[in-house]
């Protein structure tokens, strides 16, 4: 199996990083190298699958047969591991100084077995300007041997210095057949159920798969979603607005979970601890340190959990505003159609698009660190106000 069959519904990209793949075996100056550049930036939509891109090509380029899937560098850059491989996943809200210098030194070092060195940084959109600045010279003119691959939604998000200085490869949101296809053939998912996933993630392709292999998952896309056109009071909506922070900070945890013992017990291990030991006082520091970036982590999942849920109420006050519209499409959240259509008869579509600006401007004081609750609170009491106003 290919490193390309990991993604879906990007055949333009696929056929642009494969031909780069095949031109970084060929001289410099002969016809075909110039497919090849070292800057590299790959941009598109949330869950479009900028990052399985970019390992992807990092596996065809570090590969000897262009990507086989099968070797054992393809292996190792599957699992992260592969010596000549650097992975960035900014797991805080913002992509530190401190990593940008250590990636500019890594850059400047020869690859250890592979032709090439590279460095993908999976979300190169929270660099904030420093940081940018202190890649800029390594971007801009890297060594013959390293390759950068950054990731971001759209170039929009780099300063205008990065962006002049890498190749743009924009990615699609895949179809919801892409989607079902890929998680029935990648990840063994029965085709309904496939499909209802890839529908209700709206072209997320990791959103589907968590839909499609956790029942806790989408427990908690219908909790989040459950009862949301039908409240009526102020306190209803503050209520909803309290349910939704926790949903959003369960899912988080029930992401970071696993993860954060593995880190502590790690931790533990190499300072020769046995696990449940009381902590030296010289080594607390470490220990601290660790706990303190997980807090970080935890911040941030709970972020990319709210704004997920304000995702999934978008679909659904776009399913109501279609069914006002009597526009005849396919609804993203088909098994609540009754729902919907008894909520259009109640309310007209202008307080369905004031609630759709409502979500952005949710988005937009997020992105201003107003606390998720009091964000969350002001929108639904605008929902509910809209609602009585119109009946």
């Amino acid at each position: 199996m290919s490193v390309w069959d990991e993604l879906g519904g990007q055949p333009h990209a696929i056929e642009i990083f494969r031909r780069a793949a095949e031109a970084s075996r060929i001289p410099a100056g002969d016809e075909g190298a110039s497919a090849m550049t070292n800057s590299w930036l790959i941009t598109g939509p949330p869950g479009s699958g900028r990052s399985t891109t970019a390992y992807a090509f990092a596996a065809a380029l570090l590969c000897e047969r262009g990507g086989c899937g099968t070797c054992a560098s393809c292996v190792q850059v599957r699992a992260r591991s592969h010596p000549d491989l650097t992975a960035v996943v900014t797991e805080t809200v913002q992509l530190d100084i401190g990593t940008a210098r250590e990636l500019v030194e890594r850059a400047s070092l020869s690859p250890m077995i592979s032709r090439y060195r590279v460095i993908v940084v999976e979300d190169a959109d929270r660099m904030v300007a420093r940081t940018s600045n202190t890649l800029l010279k390594a971007i801009e003119e890297p060594p013959a041997s390293t390759v950068w691959l950054l990731c971001a939604p759209s170039e929009a998000d780099l300063l205008p210095t990065i962006r002049s200085r890498v190749r743009t490869v924009q990615l699609r949101v895949p179809s919801t057949d892409d989607v079902a296809d890929l998680l029935v053939r990648r990840d063994g998912v029965a085709p309904e159920p496939a499909r209802r996933a890839a529908r209700e993630a709206q072209g997320h392709v990791g959103m589907a798969r968590r839909l499609a292999t956790s029942p806790e998952a989408w427990a908690r896309r219908d909790a989040s979603l459950d009862h949301l056109l039908g409240l009526r009071t102020t306190g209803e909506a503050v209520r909803k607005a309290a349910q939704l922070v926790a949903i959003a900070e369960e899912d988080g945890q029930a992401q970071a979970a696993d993860r954060d013992e593995v880190e502590r017990a790690e931790a533990f291990r190499s300072l020769g601890l046995e696990p449940g030991q009381a902590v030296p006082r010289q080594m607390r520091g470490i220990i601290r340190d660790l706990e303190e970036h997980q807090k970080r982590r935890a911040k941030r999942g709970q972020i990319d959990g709210i704004d997920r849920i304000l995702t999934d109420i978008q679909s659904l006050l776009r399913d109501l505003l279609l069914v006002q519209l009597e526009a005849g499409v396919a609804l993203v959240n088909e098994r609540r159609r009754d729902e919907i259509e008894s909520a259009a008869q109640r309310s007209p579509r202008e307080a369905t698009l004031a609630s759709l600006d409502g979500v952005a401007t949710a988005r937009v004081r997020l992105a201003a660190n107003v606390p998720p609750v009091l964000a969350l609170e002001a929108f639904l009491i605008q929902l509910t106000t809209r609602h009585q106003e119109s009946t």
